[in-house]
């Protein structure tokens, strides 16, 4: 019976590795395109759990995993369980992300470079934190299970959240802005990993 429970654990301890590997690329820019959005006026209200989901436009972008990070506490995360920090363009580059180092908290996206081999409007222009509220339990774990590297397509609506106590959530609606306000609130609603030859798992 022991035995048993170790080979267990050892398959649960394998599942978990694999769903936290990170995916490596050679260099050169894997999401060339910048996301598409269309503003929307008078869009009604999503029906989505206890808050007033109101679309602010819609949203597409293919880009390269930066960074996931989850989050449990809060009032965003009853909505948002999840960020994703997403580049593309020239940060979609390996060869621009070795020299630059990513990390999240607290629902911000971080990063620094000694040696900063674009600009840092390029960095800004290129790069987002994105709080994804999923649209359906399956997405939610779509999200959960992207990994560092992939490149990944979304589709969805930018969104502003409203509460009936006063509590709001609102997205940004352009990606050059930086500081508070600067992220998107992205209503998910399709979610696929794009496959790149020559990946690598580490």
């Amino acid at each position: 019976m022991q035995k048993v429970l170790f080979i267990a654990g050892l398959l649960v301890l394998g599942l978990v590795f694999t769903h936290q590997r990170e995916v490596t690329h050679g260099p050169g820019v894997l999401a060339p395109d910048n996301p598409v959005q269309v503003n929307l006026e008078g869009a009604a209200n999503i029906p989505f759990k206890e808050v007033r989901v109101i679309p602010q436009a819609t949203f597409e972008i293919t880009a390269r995993v930066l960074s996931k990070e989850k989050y449990w506490s809060g009032p965003e995360s009853d909505l948002s369980p999840i960020d994703l920090a997403l580049g593309w363009g020239p940060m979609s580059d390996t060869a621009v992300l070795d020299e630059i180092d990513i990390w999240q908290s607290g629902r911000w996206y971080r990063w620094k470079s000694k040696d900063l081999p674009i600009t840092q409007p390029d960095v800004s222009n290129h790069s987002a934190n994105m709080h994804m509220i999923p649209a359906t339990d399956a997405i939610e774990k779509q999200l959960k299970r992207l990994k560092k590297g992939e490149i990944v397509s979304i589709i969805g609506k930018l969104v502003n959240i409203e509460t009936d106590e006063g509590w709001h959530w609102n997205s940004s609606m352009t990606r050059g802005d930086r500081g508070g306000g600067a992220c998107e609130v992205v209503f998910v609603e399709s979610v696929t990993v794009v496959e790149v030859a020559n990946s690598i798992f580490e």
